[in-house]
C-alpha cells in the first residue's frame, strides 16, 4: 500500500504575492476585538494576513498599503516595527 502524502497548505504573501508552505510565512492577526497582532502559532480567531520573513516583501507591503487592505483595517506604526523586529529575529 503507498504511503499517504500531507497537503501541505498554501498562503499568499501580501508583499510579493508569491505561493508559499504556510509554515515559512508570518501571519498577522486582525483579532474580534479589532487589535492587530502577531500570531506565531497560526491558529488565533480573526482576519489573517501573510507575509514572507524578508524585509523587502515588508516594505513592499507597507508601500501598498497591502497588508491594511488584506486585514481591512488602519494598521499603527507600532505593528510593522513589530513585524519588522520579528523578520529581523528570525534572518
Amino acid at each position: 500500500m503507498p504511503v499517504k502524502t500531507r497537503k501541505v497548505p498554501m498562503r499568499m504573501c501580501v508583499g510579493c504575492r508569491e505561493m508559499k508552505e504556510k509554515r515559512e510565512l508570518l501571519r498577522v492577526v486582525r483579532g474580534p476585538e479589532g487589535t492587530i497582532s502577531l500570531d506565531r502559532k497560526g491558529k488565533a480567531p480573526g482576519r489573517g494576513a501573510y507575509i514572507c520573513k524578508s524585509e523587502a516583501c515588508l516594505a513592499k507591503a507597507v508601500k501598498q498599503k497591502q497588508l491594511e487592505r488584506a486585514l481591512e483595517a488602519r494598521i499603527d506604526e507600532e505593528v510593522y516595527q513589530r513585524l519588522a523586529e520579528e523578520i529581523n529575529a528570525d534572518s
